[in-house]
């Protein structure tokens, strides 16, 4: 830096995001190889069409990295989230993977992700506050 000052974006400027993720795998291309996430989404829709919920994920460094998944109120507890989840899996086990890691709050998903054969690693407190952010990790070979 240069003696520029630092400055805090809510909106950064177009391809900041890019920037940074290049140098970032620059800086740990040669320990790990390149960074190259591959998304893996399964959409949800309703009968007219649109989005109602679906899992939102990709896979990176031998892992399936789970972002979101929401099946809608009227669609639960009828398989669908357990549907998901296993094609996501199976997906990335046909990409290599090692096993699927997800987060998830105190007053979500945490009992489904346990069900499903998800074990806990890690707990953030007061996040959002009062409650805890959850981790959970899968490994595909146990």
């Amino acid at each position: 830096m240069t003696g520029a000052a630092l400055r805090i974006f809510d909106t950064p400027p177009a391809g900041a995001f890019d920037a940074i993720f290049r140098a970032l795998d620059e800086s740990s291309r040669a320990t790990i190889g390149d960074a190259r996430p591959r998304l893996l989404a399964i959409p949800i829709h309703n009968a007219d069409g649109s989005i109602a919920g679906g899992l939102w994920s990709h896979t990176l460094f031998g892992w399936l990295h789970i972002e979101m998944m929401v099946v809608p109120e009227a669609l639960r507890f009828r398989g669908i989230g357990s549907a998901l989840l296993a094609a996501a899996e199976a997906e990335a086990r046909h990409r290599g993977c090692l096993g699927a890691i997800v987060d998830t709050f105190s007053f979500q998903a945490a009992p489904f992700y346990r069900k499903m054969g998800f074990d806990q690693y890690a707990v953030l407190e007061d996040c959002p506050h009062g409650h805890q952010r959850l981790f959970f990790k899968k490994r595909f070979d146990h």
